[in-house]
């Protein structure tokens, strides 16, 4: 076969002539680039139909190996940690039964009330009110504020605030108000506050309106 005859060849022919039928007697160059047109051809077309979609599944099952893989050393690190956090764990429920025995069941809250006027009256302080405000149900616990309203020298106050933190139960104050009182010669001074105490909310406790 002389290369450059056939390419001759190749280009003396009419294009718009070509008839499938008569390929044997086409140069040998045109049935050679047609030959390789129509395997390329084939080759892409078994890739897309068979290729591609094994190649999809094996790059889903290699970002799941790789899941697989963090998702093991995290609970292998985790398993190697057991007796850590089962330690751990044990002195978190010892620290919340702590702070569960200085909450006040309902019934103690008024005990509570008497603690507090106990506290104004060992300070010597004059007690307005000590009056309880409607609960308050949290997700977890239910909060019961009280307001406080005494009456004293301004040390006598500092030592009842101290008294009233120091209670065994959980007593957060807020909103303090320190005014001189009328009459008194700048020496007695009246406190207002709103205080809280905190109990844990029972599973079937309603919340409250």
């Amino acid at each position: 076969m002389n290369v450059k005859d056939e390419w001759r060849r190749l280009r003396a022919m009419d294009w718009g002539e070509l008839d499938i039928k008569e390929s044997g007697g086409w140069p040998f160059l045109l049935q050679l680039i047609c030959c390789l047109l129509v395997l390329g051809l084939t080759l892409a077309g078994m890739y897309w139909y068979l290729a591609a979609p094994k190649a999809e599944e094996l790059d889903q099952a290699r970002t799941e190996e790789v899941r697989m893989i963090r998702d093991y050393q995290s609970k292998a690190a985790q398993a190697a940690r057991l007796d850590v956090m089962r330690e751990e764990m044990a002195v978190l429920e010892e620290r919340m039964g702590l702070l569960k025995e200085m909450l006040p069941t309902g019934a103690e809250v008024p005990s509570l009330i008497d603690n507090i006027s106990e506290a104004a009256i060992s300070n010597q302080l004059s007690i307005d009110f000590i009056r309880l405000r409607s609960p308050v149900t949290q997700e977890f616990y239910v909060e019961q504020p009280f307001d406080i309203r005494v009456r004293g020298g301004y040390h006598r106050i500092a030592e009842f605030l101290a008294t009233v933190a120091s209670l065994p139960r959980i007593v957060t104050q807020h909103d303090l108000t320190l005014e001189p009182q009328e009459g008194a010669g700048g020496q007695q001074l009246q406190l207002s506050m709103l205080a809280r105490t905190y109990r844990y909310r029972q599973s079937d406790e309603e919340e409250a309106p």
